[in-house]
């Protein structure tokens, strides 16, 4: 064993002649076990929150979303379908017609966006999971059916036990003249809803599924779309390439966004929150660490006779540094290692037995990941070497000579 180790060992465990120090050592010990444990914790529950909402955006969003540069409409005839259809790893290519309206029922009014999908959408989406209320079809006895969001649901006083009743929407005309005659200025039509989801409020207060076919005929655009939404096989594997190859597939003319680009800003705050509060606990434990630094200049003043000692025995000045410097890590890494324990422990119990609910009903997630318990051990050895470094090296220069 090396003779520095051993020394500093012996230090850090066995009592002083000053009950003080003790006490100093064990204050740093537990500042650096609650830093660390809050760090696993939190960076734990950001992650968890995150694929939360990654999970909820899912079962909305596709796996990538095709729109034109300057945001036009577009037919089929000008975009590349079967290159894309011919593609093995891609399942699904839907066009999406989105435009905003007015939905009213009894004598509420609603402005929503209406958004209309391919049969197929059905079979692709995963909101047949989300439903609230009725079933997931967009047909109704050979008839068009919607599928509408719970806040909007709510904000119209919809009855969810007659999922049958229709809804009427109202839709502004590209060619109209407002001024002549409002009422001719909007054309409307009538849907059956067949069932309510309840994914996030951003959905359920502003989306109406319909059919394309139907959304196209209301909106008097017969063959055009915005947006093209794919869906690829649960087998697809280096999704990053496949995208950028859909990308040269359409052309310039056009944005190819995945799932994290579609919701972008979303993602980089909770990530940028992450790191934020990562930061501030980092100093926040930067301050307690420095309890080292007391400690290890108590115990060298504790240690004069010891220090003497040493020096005569042959210890050199190099030697006598590296003992107070591996006292003050081996006072980091005991608090880092019952830390992480204590946060693994933590974070595990609230996976299994959901002491904390995120809502009425779901539970806190958490997400521990290996590269977050790195980073953690990592600031805390570097912090932790710092503060004995002070000590060590500054204060002992007086002390052997």
């Amino acid at each position: 064993m090396n003779f520095s180790f051993f020394i500093a060992r012996r230090y850090l465990f066995s009592k002083k002649s000053t009950n003080v120090i003790n006490v100093i050592s064990g204050i740093s010990v537990i500042g650096v076990l609650v830093g660390t444990a809050a760090l696993v914790i939190l960076l734990s529950a950001f992650n968890g929150l995150e694929s939360w909402v990654v999970k909820l955006y899912n079962s909305f969003d596709p796996d990538i979303k095709i729109e034109r540069v300057d945001h036009k409409r577009f037919t089929t005839q000008e975009f590349p379908f079967d290159k894309l259809k011919s593609l093995q790893e891609v399942a699904y290519v839907l066009p999406v017609l989105e435009e905003n309206g007015m939905l009213t029922y009894n004598e509420a009014q609603f402005i929503c966006t209406i958004k209309g999908v391919a049969p197929q959408f059905v079979r692709m989406s995963g909101i047949d999971s989300m439903l609230s209320s009725g079933n997931f079809s967009l047909n109704d006895n050979n008839q068009p059916a919607a599928l509408l969001g719970r806040g909007i649901a709510y904000a119209l006083s919809f009855n969810l036990k007659n999922m049958n009743t229709k809804v009427d929407l109202y839709v502004p005309q590209s060619n109209a003249d407002f001024s002549t005659n409002p009422a001719e200025a909007f054309k409307t039509g009538s849907i059956n809803i067949n069932g309510i989801f309840e994914i996030q409020p951003e959905f359920d207060t502003k989306y109406i599924i319909v059919p394309i076919d139907f959304a196209q005929e209301l909106f008097n655009l017969p063959g055009n779309f915005n947006s093209v939404e794919l869906q690829f096989k649960p087998s697809t594997k280096n999704k990053e390439n496949l995208q950028q190859t859909i990308q040269s597939l359409v052309g310039s003319n056009y944005v190819v966004k995945n799932r994290f680009q579609q919701h972008e800003l979303l993602y980089k705050i909770i990530n940028s929150e992450k790191w934020a509060v990562y930061l501030i606990l980092s100093f926040i434990l930067f301050i307690a660490i420095f309890n080292i630094t007391g400690s290890l200049t108590m115990l060298i003043v504790d240690k004069s006779s010891d220090i003497a000692t040493l020096k005569a025995l042959g210890a050199n000045t190099k030697t006598i540094k590296q003992i107070f410097f591996l006292e003050g890590l081996l006072i980091s890494m005991l608090g880092l290692i019952i830390g992480l324990f204590a946060g693994v422990i933590i974070v595990q119990a609230q996976d299994i037995f959901q002491f904390v609910l995120i809502n009425d009903v779901d539970p806190y997630p958490v997400v521990l990941k290996t590269l977050d318990l790195v980073y953690i051990s990592a600031t805390v050895l570097a912090i932790g070497a710092f503060a004995a470094w002070f000590p060590a090296n500054r204060l002992l220069k007086h002390k052997i000579k």
